[in-house]
C-alpha cells in the first residue's frame, strides 16, 4: 500500500520560482488516496471530543464533511463573504498578497460547543487563525485543528500555538 505522501503531486516552481506546490487534487482523484487521507485525518483526532466539525470553502468541505458524517457530527461551512443566505458573522484578515473576509451563519455554533476545524492545508496560519476567531466570536471552543498537509517552513503552527494542530503530512519547507 502506498503512503499518503505518495499520492500528493509536487510541482516545482509553481506559482513562482522556488516554490514547491503540493497538489491536493492528485489525492482526491485517486480512490485509495482519498480513502487514506480521510482515514489518516480521522485517526489523528480519534481521542478528541468535539460536537461540531467546521470547514472552510472549498477544500475544508471536501475533508470535513466525510469526517463529520463518519462520526455523526454536524458540519458547519465557513465561506467567502457574500455566499451565505442568512445572518452571518464575519472576519477580515491579511493574506500574503491582500485581504480576505470569511463568514459563517450566526446560528451555526452554539455557546460552549466544542469545535473541530478541518482543512486541507496550513501554511502561514492566517486563515486558520481567522477561523478560530470566528468560531470563538460565537462562543464555540476550538478543541482542535486537523489538516491534510502542513507546510512547516511557513510557521502556521506557531501562529496558532495555543491550539491543538494535527497534520497527516508535514513538509519541512514552504
Amino acid at each position: 500500500m502506498k503512503k499518503l505522501e505518495e499520492y500528493v503531486r509536487s510541482i516545482p516552481d509553481f506559482p513562482e520560482e522556488g516554490i514547491i506546490f503540493r497538489d491536493v487534487t492528485s489525492v482526491l482523484q485517486d480512490a485509495e488516496g482519498l480513502h487514506l487521507a480521510i482515514d489518516t485525518m480521522q485517526d489523528l483526532i480519534k481521542d478528541l471530543e468535539y460536537d461540531v466539525v467546521v470547514g472552510p470553502e472549498s477544500r475544508g468541505f471536501i475533508f470535513g464533511t466525510p469526517i463529520a458524517y463518519n462520526n455523526r457530527k454536524p458540519f458547519v461551512l465557513i465561506r467567502k463573504k457574500g455566499k451565505l443566505p442568512c445572518e452571518t458573522v464575519e472576519i477580515s484578515y491579511e493574506l500574503e498578497y491582500g485581504k480576505a473576509t470569511i463568514e459563517m451563519h450566526k446560528d451555526s455554533i452554539k455557546p460552549g460547543q466544542k469545535i473541530l476545524i478541518v482543512d486541507d492545508l496550513i501554511a502561514t496560519g492566517g486563515t486558520t487563525e481567522a477561523m478560530i476567531k470566528l468560531v470563538e466570536s460565537l462562543g464555540g471552543e476550538v478543541v482542535g485543528v486537523v489538516v491534510l498537509m502542513e507546510l512547516a517552513g511557513l510557521k502556521g503552527r506557531e501562529r496558532i500555538r495555543n491550539y491543538r494542530l494535527d497534520a497527516a503530512i508535514c513538509y519541512p519547507g514552504k
